[in-house]
């Protein structure tokens, strides 16, 4: 590079260092930030459903369900990978986001019904973990209420009033500028994620050790003992939903992969990022789906954390659902970053000489330093946070919720996108055999999902004849 380009590129305020060869900050991801991301937006609070969902349905149909998705999943997650670049999956143009990629290997229509697909399901998610914090907070206040007060104690407590704390917080964390500066955050999430599992196996497993017998089959739940045959259809298409939500992380892995460095090529060590993440994530899921339902049989609770009661060791149970709380800090900012850049590229784009929108103004903060504060910033992510907020306050149902963020997401973003960008990129022929069996696969699940939905809707419509919203006591 000649001199004057050099001297011209440090004139605009450029470093030539800390620069990508597209003109962004200079990417330092690697395979272990990205398996920290991919855990931390794996094992969220969807874990907390799966003994319930294998109760549903049975010692044989609930792990081959929690195992087929794992498969299905970390297919579609190498499709995913090599579509970051376009038109070839390690010389092409960057796609930096989902959309980005959908748009470069399908075109517009494609584009903008992914949009709708992936901005739905982050913000769904988001009401998910807002949702379920709260749970964790209030499991936490009563196992202390009642071991302060005794086990005949009125103990009844609000989630509103966590929801709200939950969200507070989140309006601080959502002050972070970019996806760059969570991996920290990524990593602690992570840690968390391990922890909270590992409590609930050890606890599953000392109630195990009790020797006490709990009712469980190999089909689940019966049918005239423990609901009714209508019931046990709804009950195990909306676990069906549980379990897709549990492998839901499909829509943010390409903005997970525009933080990996690009060398080695970024497809490679995120499908290393992948299959680790997966991987780690199902045998944690067989585990706690399998050994939550040996613990509690077919009365397995919605979350089953909060299964062990309130008591003793109330420390523990604290803990653990401590560790979920601190997870889904920063899990609901994995999911929400992606939203915050979007709005915010678009409105830059619109308004691209308005301050209020581009500048920014340098706080210094004790303990952290210089921090750059938007306006416009600080007003939108507020709102989206008091909006999510609101809702989960609305629908506080933790596993119609969860099934029904997990069918509305998994067909679309984790199975037809990434299968039709395959398709236009390996340039597949029409009615071959791959591409015959690819579509069938698309079909099938895409079946699933929509009665997965269903049963969810059904589900939040029933629990919404009892609810009275808005009451912090």
């Amino acid at each position: 590079m000649a001199a004057s380009e050099i001297q011209n590129k440090k004139s605009f305020g450029l470093d030539l260092v800390d620069t990508d060869d597209d003109g962004r900050i200079k990417r330092t991801g690697n395979l272990a930030t990205a398996s920290a991301h991919i855990i931390t937006a794996v094992i969220g609070s969807g874990v907390l459903s799966l003994a319930w969902a294998t109760a549903q349905l049975g010692w044989i149909a609930g792990p081959i369900s929690l195992f087929t998705f794992a498969i299905v999943t970390g297919f579609a997650s190498c499709l995913l990978a090599d579509s970051y670049r376009f038109p070839g999956p390690i010389e092409g143009t960057r796609a930096h986001t989902y959309r980005g990629a959908v748009k470069a290997h399908l075109g517009g229509l494609h584009y903008k019904l992914s949009g709708i697909a992936q901005y739905t399901s982050l913000v769904g998610t988001s009401i998910g973990y807002t949702l379920t914090s709260a749970i964790s907070m209030a499991a936490i206040k009563k196992s202390n209420c009642f071991h302060k007060n005794g086990h005949g104690a009125d103990c009844k407590t609000s989630n509103n009033l966590f929801m709200l704390i939950f969200g507070i917080s989140q309006v601080i964390l959502s002050q972070l500028p970019n996806f760059h500066k969570l991996a920290g955050l990524s990593v602690i999430a992570a840690v968390m994620s391990f922890s909270y599992s590992l409590i609930g196996l050890g606890l599953s497993i000392a109630k195990i050790a009790e020797g006490k017998h709990v009712p469980s089959s190999i089909t689940g739940v019966v049918v005239g003992v423990d609901v009714t045959s209508s019931q046990k259809i709804w009950n195990c298409l909306q676990a069906i939903g549980n379990i897709a939500f549990a492998y839901v992380f499909s829509n943010v892995l390409v903005e997970i992969q525009d933080t990996l460095k690009s060398s080695p090529p970024e497809t490679q060590v995120m499908k290393k990022a992948s299959m680790i993440g997966i991987t780690v994530t199902t045998i944690f899921y067989m585990l706690c789906g399998v050994l939550g339902y040996a613990a509690f049989g077919n009365k397995a609770p919605g979350n089953f954390l909060t299964g062990f009661g309130f008591y003793e060791p109330y420390w523990l149970i604290d803990f653990g659902n401590a560790c979920i709380v601190v997870h889904l800090l920063g899990a609901y900012q994995v999911f929400a970053q992606p939203i915050f850049q979007f709005v915010e590229g678009c409105c830059s784009k619109r308004w691209p000489q308005s301050e209020f929108i581009k500048k920014e103004y340098p706080v210094t903060i004790p303990f952290w330093g210089v921090f750059p504060l938007n306006p416009f910033r600080l007003v939108w992510r507020t709102g989206y946070v008091i909006l999510t907020t609101l809702v989960a306050i609305i629908f506080p149902f933790f596993n119609s919720v969860v099934g029904l963020l997990g069918s509305i997401t998994f067909w679309p973003l984790t199975l037809y996108f990434p299968i039709e960008m395959h398709i236009s990129q390996a340039k597949i022929p029409r009615f071959s055999s791959t591409w015959i069996w690819l579509r069938i696969l698309s079909l099938v699940c895409m079946i699933v999902t929509i009665l997965a939905g269903a049963a969810s809707i059904k589900g939040i419509i029933t629990e919404l004849k009892a609810y009275k919203p808005f009451q912090f006591s």
